[in-house]
């Protein structure tokens, strides 16, 4: 029987709420569902919000009372913003969090190297903004709450999966004991140690890095920036990396290496993590100061994914379908990217408007992000923690040479999460005009972000279906254009026409934007009227014209929406 802890957790800022549990005796008897989500973290929440956008009701299994205990992830991108835009969390985060541009790396105590992270008036946030995980959690589960599609229950853990042609059979135990659930589709978003996973016997492809992290948060007042900073081969952990990060509400993440061939336990001991963080606080002249624990873990990093994310009715998604390392804020903000792309290919599945190549799409598409960023993400590792032998001479010898030579001191650059571009994927228009344009986001690309007005950016114009960007100064929609939508719009698939570049309202379009100072077709490319974008459900382009007809935007739409019997 499972018995979640009913207590509090521990926090010197964070107020935590406990839950009760959800028991079925309380409950009708349980039909069949069309989706269950185990996990109500960042991926499995996200995924919950993008699937009620379109009308799929889910429920969401967590085997806790509580949200996630620590601050866990605490930088989130600007394209995370994005997507937590979309479910309708972006401006609580804003308020409460601290954005930020500038990372330092310094070399026993010297400063190297200076990031500076692109930033322009087009963009709404920041390229970076730091908040405690828990706050996101209560942000997400409150959005969940407002959803009468999303069935949250607490206390509930996936013990058993069984699956069918057309169905999975899941074993739920509770406080008072198990039930049964029949779902078409789970979701597994159980987190780095997926007890799905595991109970499937599914391997990761990758690699497990040598070395352990301790991650601590204390609660101090230092006179410092929100900037990354990262401390290379310091007098008190030789050899090593410590990293340091500020966050709300008086709180400072402190991350340091530990040295070869000490545990992880001898390292969480009070009185040795006493002696590091002071040793820290000493080195950047903050030594004396107060400063209280609020929460501590051991991390050590792994590049690793499922080769699948799909298995029969199971998919698997965020940590549960790979492990990232924290080096450039990869992990809560790659299962967003997930979770975004997930909810829109799994809602059209479910709704019958695709068929399950849609899925097998899913997957490739977020298996290939994953590798990508476990390239981008290796080569930090092996300069943040190198390996011993070869990786470790070369990362001395740039650390060595970069208190002279500033031609080596970009490779301190720690390659920062960014969207996975789609350039191969098979939703990809063949017969658009992609490979004439001289700009703007390409096949597969996120769209390009444009301040519009004060507060009115185009971003804050699109989402929950695919949209369709036509650049024009006439009256209206060209008819056989119109006629096409029409005829999308008829089947069930949400798309919206957004007119671009006249002054007045376009006939035909759902919305119009006037660009008077040419902004957007400049940035997207389009040098007249008449061209057009066609943008997936997930924002991604899957389609762009110089010159769009009606026959070349049903092509596109066909393209995007693979039926069933459609071949990946």
């Amino acid at each position: 029987m499972h018995t979640p802890t009913t207590e509090a957790r521990p926090s010197i800022y964070y107020r935590y709420q406990v839950h009760p549990s959800w028991l079925a005796s309380q409950h009708a008897k349980q039909e069949r569902k069309q989706v269950v989500i185990a996990g109500a973290g960042p991926a499995g929440l996200v995924t919950a919000l993008e699937l009620a956008r379109y009308g799929v009701p889910c429920v969401v299994l967590n085997s806790e009372l509580q949200v996630s205990q620590g601050s866990r992830a605490i930088v989130f991108t600007r394209r995370s913003m994005e997507i937590l835009q979309q479910v309708g969390v972006a401006q609580r985060m804003t308020d409460n969090g601290l954005p930020w541009r500038f990372g330092n790396s310094f070399y026993r105590n010297q400063q190297v190297f200076r990031l500076e992270a692109p930033h322009d008036p087009n963009d709404r946030f920041f390229p970076m903004l730091n908040i405690q995980q828990q706050y996101l959690e209560e942000y997400l589960l409150d959005a969940c709450k407002a959803h009468a599609l999303i069935d949250l229950r607490w206390g509930n853990k996936v013990t058993k999966v069984a699956q069918m042609t057309d169905l999975a059979q899941v074993e739920v135990d509770t406080p008072e004991g198990t039930y049964t659930l029949e779902t078409e589709w789970l979701v597994a978003a159980d987190g780095g140690r997926s007890a799905i996973r595991s109970a499937m016997n599914l391997q990761m492809e990758g690699t497990s890095y040598e070395g352990f992290f301790v991650i601590a948060d204390i609660k101090i007042d230092l006179p410092l920036p929100t900037e990354r900073l990262a401390y290379f081969d310091p007098d008190w952990n030789r050899g090593n990396t410590i990293l340091m990060h500020r966050e709300p509400l008086g709180i400072w993440r402190v991350d340091y290496q530990l040295p070869e061939g000490e545990t992880p336990e001898e390292a969480l001991r009070p009185e040795s993590m006493k002696a590091r963080i002071d040793a820290q606080l000493a080195m950047i002249g903050h030594g004396g100061k107060p400063w209280k624990m609020d929460w501590s873990s051991v991390y050590s990093a792994r590049t690793m994914t499922l080769p699948n994310f799909v298995h029969g009715r199971v998919v698997f998604t965020g940590d549960a379908a790979h492990l990232l390392p924290i080096f450039g804020v990869r992990g809560a903000n790659t299962a967003f990217q997930d979770a975004q792309s997930l909810g829109w290919q799994l809602a059209f599945v479910v709704k019958g408007l695709a068929g399950p190549a849609l899925l097998a799409n899913h997957s490739a598409e977020r298996v290939g992000a994953a590798r990508e960023i476990i390239e981008e993400s290796g080569k930090s590792t092996r300069f943040m923690a190198p390996p011993a032998g070869g990786f470790q001479l070369l990362r001395d010898a740039v650390l060595s040479l970069s208190l002279t030579q500033d031609f080596v001191r970009p490779l301190y650059h720690w390659r920062t999460s960014r969207p996975h571009e789609y350039t191969h994927s098979m939703l990809n228009s063949r017969g658009d005009d992609n490979a004439l344009f001289t700009c703007g986001p390409a096949h597969g690309a996120p769209p390009q972000n444009i301040r519009l007005g004060p507060d009115d950016f185009l971003l804050d114009h699109l989402g929950g279906g695919f949209d369709l960007l036509y650049f024009t100064e006439a009256h209206a929609v060209p008819e056989a254009l119109q006629a096409v939508v029409t005829a999308v719009r008829a089947k069930g698939v949400p798309i919206r026409v957004t007119a671009v570049g006249a002054a007045q309202a376009v006939a035909g379009a759902d919305a119009t934007l006037a660009d008077a100072s040419g902004d957007v077709r400049q940035r997207y490319g389009v040098p007249a009227s008449g061209a057009g974008y066609l943008l997936r459900p997930d924002q991604h382009v899957c389609a762009r014209w110089l010159s769009l007809d009606a026959t070349r935007l049903q092509d596109a739409i066909n393209a995007a929406l693979p039926l069933p019997g459609a071949s990946t």
